[in-house]
């Protein structure tokens, strides 16, 4: 029975309980790595031999061979660590985590199996300015756009296009009191201008800002595409960045045709970069535009997934992992 391996923690939402129905239908086993319980109570050793590679994962319940899984989901690694700092001295704190991260994304690595997701897939994805430029040379339309830390950069690009919006290229989050506050996509004006000065201490992305019909996600498994559109402008709160009003419109997405000159620009754009899972955000004009704003290596699903019958992207997934669909072949020594 072919093992599929799941990089995950233990507050993921409960997708991973779909896709894992769907890997046992395919008569496969699955192995889920909470890496939060990772050093205190999992258990990660490789060990070479007599010619031989061993991988073993022990968790709390149960002991698991690795070298020789068929493929592995890396989907989060969220709290890596967790509690460590509570039980040992905190002089030695920083050090061991730069241990324990890199003992187990050099893992994640190198595992000679077919991988959907690898940290530096994650950490080439995170590049906005990459993605745009590829985007650009596909043919995609992308707005206009300026990353800088330079004030006065800024300043002659809002005055230049008049509507420009801002956004963080990370998950810029602000932490007060323990509670976490997302810097979300806002529009700048002119009046706004001597508040950039700010910028010499953070680099932000500006972009041209489109007037929306409406706002596309599109998840990509594989070669499976499922895109969704929603009015976010029926929302005062979303009509700038409708995850501020995200909650109430859950349930308002609707799943729609993308035009086949865009669906295989998309599958272009994951064929460049080689990899199987992608949640593209897209905007649409009144004037029926298509125009690209970011890929996300790891963005979320399940809120659309339930919007399917029969959670149709869990299913793409568990093909993809359990090799029953065409997937991009990056097993590291292929």
């Amino acid at each position: 029975m072919n093992k599929i391996l799941i990089i995950t923690h233990t507050a993921d939402n409960f997708s991973i309980e779909k896709v894992t129905e769907y890997i046992e239908q395919n008569n496969c086993e699955v192995i889920r790595f909470d890496v939060d319980l990772y050093p205190l109570q999992n258990n990660l050793s490789t060990v070479f031999q007599n010619g031989e590679w061993v991988s073993i994962l022990e968790t709390p319940n149960t002991k698991y061979r690795l070298d020789d899984i068929s493929s592995i989901w890396y989907r989060r690694a969220y709290n890596i660590g967790k509690g460590l700092k509570d039980e040992m001295d905190s002089k030695f704190y920083g050090a061991a985590m730069g241990e324990i991260r890199n003992t187990l994304f050099g893992f994640f690595e190198s595992v000679d199996a077919y991988s959907l997701g690898k940290p530096s897939i994650y950490r080439r994805l995170d590049s906005k300015e990459e993605q745009l430029k590829i985007a650009d040379k596909l043919g995609l339309t992308i707005p206009a756009t300026c990353i800088t830390n330079n004030p006065e950069e800024a300043k002659k690009f809002i005055v230049k296009h008049q509507n420009v919006v801002a956004k963080m290229q990370t998950g810029f989050a602000i932490y007060e009191d323990g509670v976490e506050n997302v810097v979300f996509t806002n529009v700048v004006s002119e009046d706004k201008l001597e508040e950039l000065d700010s910028l010499l201490y953070c680099p932000m992305q500006f972009q041209q800002m489109i007037q929306k019909k409406k706002e596309l996600r599109i998840t990509i498994v594989g070669r499976d595409v499922y895109a969704f559109e929603i009015d976010s402008q029926q929302s005062e709160d979303a009509k700038i960045d409708w995850r501020k009003d995200g909650i109430n419109l859950i349930n308002k997405w609707n799943r729609t045709e993308l035009p086949s000159h865009i669906e295989e620009k998309l599958l272009e754009l994951l064929d460049v970069y080689h990899v199987d899972y992608g949640a593209i955000d897209m905007i649409v004009s009144p004037e029926d535009e298509y125009y690209f704003i970011e890929i996300n290596a790891a963005g979320e699903f399940f809120w659309l997934d339930n919007l399917t019958e029969g959670n149709l992207i869990s299913k793409s997934i568990a093909d993809v992992l359990c090799d029953k669909a065409s997937r991009r072949n990056n097993m590291v020594m292929a």
